[in-house]
């Protein structure tokens, strides 16, 4: 017998796949339901922590706001050059725990959840200190890229007050995997709802209160975020359903990082290319003829799509742990249920999302302005959004699913060829070449979504989910310093 499963039980990853238990189970309408209920237990708070995180900053926005159009501007520079810049990066590096921490649940090496949590933790905080140093020179960089000098100068100002949260989103991101991996989403839903509640008493206080202005607003968020990640901390540590997977500080955590970094990189990679690619979209936008309109219009579309990609990103996220979690327990069959089952909920959820937003496309714009011809343009776009929401929706939960298996490597290279060796250039095209303005860029990130989705669900479909589930025993048994496999 391999060494690496001795003195396990019938319930080894390894040993389940190779007695064969798999075969002649066929998909029935009691697993289908069953499956569906798992995946909204999971989603659903998932879905609410991402919607409050994404609020902290629009909380912060919506404060600076009555500050004056500079402060505003220089705010909404920043907030965007930091999600480009240090959390996109950070939340992508996250997602190897998605593989490692949701494998290892799975297997039962409950204790490895920890040690994945640590090294990935050191990691990402040490990523953290040269982010700091390019936000830290926020105005430089943006003048050189040639934004507006008193913007630029406006959105360093903010960006250095911002520096000590990305410390503290390296932590959150690294325990909201932990947590997940486990199926305990609800305690951060609920250290999340705090958080933001407390958001809002900080900004009134920092922002208006103690004069400091946009900087308070900076510096609200920075707190906040720090809030949220003690808050967890102290519940890992003293909770009783982390007391397995959570047993104090090892030196084990600086074992096997580059293992860590073999996945992390990729799965950096595959979430800032995507990001990128619509944050770009805004930027040439401002090349635009009408450039107001143009920056005005896709802005709105922009943060509309941000806002309801919340849920399937929610879902995305069930996904990966469901699958990393069947996977990593022997069960590929479950793990191709759960895949499957995400896909249709994912789809329901985004016919009845753009049904909503075809509906409401029409008054929709009042929201940002009362110029008619910015919410004419907006409904227009929204008919465009729509269509793309679905096929993100899509893209999401296949990607959760990339995650779950640990083909990040294949995922950064297929969002590399679907955002800018056809998305973006499709765009370019559309809206300089054809004149399409900034509905052509749009229509290039449906390009985009389209090839991505496309290529992720051809190698969804081909997968031999039993080889996957080898795999996932070869990853979490290797990951297993050698005292540990014998015990």
């Amino acid at each position: 017998m391999d060494p690496k499963i001795k003195n396990h039980d019938l319930e080894s990853p390894l040993i389940l796949v190779e007695s064969g238990g798999v075969h002649g189970i066929s998909t029935n309408q009691t697993d289908f339901f069953a499956e569906v209920k798992k995946l909204l237990a999971l989603a659903g708070p998932l879905i609410l922590v991402n919607f409050l995180i994404f609020a902290l900053q629009v909380i912060s926005l919506m404060f600076v706001g009555h500050l004056g159009e500079l402060a505003l501007s220089g705010t909404s520079m920043a907030t965007s050059f930091a999600s480009v810049t240090g959390f996109s990066l950070l939340n992508g590096m996250a997602g190897a725990l998605d593989t490692f921490c949701g494998q290892s649940y799975g297997a039962k090496q409950y204790r490895m959840l920890g040690i994945h949590m640590q090294r990935a933790i050191i990691v990402l905080l040490l990523v953290c200190i040269p982010l700091a140093c390019i936000w830290a020179n926020t105005g430089n960089i943006l003048a050189f890229a040639g934004q507006d000098p008193e913007i630029s100068s406006e959105a360093e100002i903010y960006a250095r007050f911002m520096i000590p949260s990305i410390f503290a989103v390296a932590l959150l991101h690294c325990q909201i995997r932990f947590l997940q991996a486990q199926n305990n989403v609800f305690p951060m839903m609920f250290t999340t709802g705090i958080t933001t509640l407390l958001h809002l008493v900080a900004c009134w206080l920092l922002v208006f209160r103690s004069g400091l202005g946009s900087k308070g607003a900076a510096l609200a968020s920075s707190v906040s975020y720090w809030i949220n990640a003690l808050f967890l901390a102290v519940y890992i540590r003293l909770s009783p359903s982390c007391k397995m997977s959570w047993t104090g500080f090892s030196k084990e955590a600086f074992h096997d990082v580059w293992n860590f970094l073999r996945l992390a990189i990729p799965s950096a990679v595959m979430t800032c290319l995507e990001i990128w690619s619509f944050e770009m979209m805004v930027l040439l936008s401002g090349l635009l003829p009408n450039p107001k309109l143009e920056t005005s219009v896709l802005s709105i579309s922009l943060n509309t799509c941000s806002m309801i990609y919340m849920m399937p990103l929610g879902l995305g996220a069930a996904i990966s742990t469901r699958i990393s979690n069947e996977l990593g327990a022997g069960r590929p069959y479950e793990a191709r249920l759960a895949a499957c089952t995400g896909l249709l909920v994912v789809l329901t959820e985004g016919v009845l999302a753009s049904t909503t937003i075809i509906l409401g496309r029409k008054v929709w714009g009042y929201c940002y302005s009362t110029e008619e011809k910015v919410v004419r343009y907006v409904a227009e776009m929204l008919l465009l959004l729509a269509g793309s929401h679905i096929l993100e929706g899509i893209q999401t939960v296949l990607s959760g699913t990339a995650r779950g298996c640990g083909w990040q490597n294949i995922g950064a290279i297929i969002n590399l060829g679907a955002y800018y060796l056809l998305g973006i250039p499709s765009g370019i095209l559309l809206a300089f070449g054809y004149h399409v303005g900034g509905k052509g860029l749009w229509m290039g990130i449906i390009v985009a979504l389209t090839a991505q989705a496309s290529v992720l669900a051809i190698i969804t479909v081909r997968t031999d989910w039993e080889k996957e589930a080898k795999k996932a025993a070869d990853r979490v048994f290797g990951t297993m310093i050698p005292t540990e496999v014998a015990e």
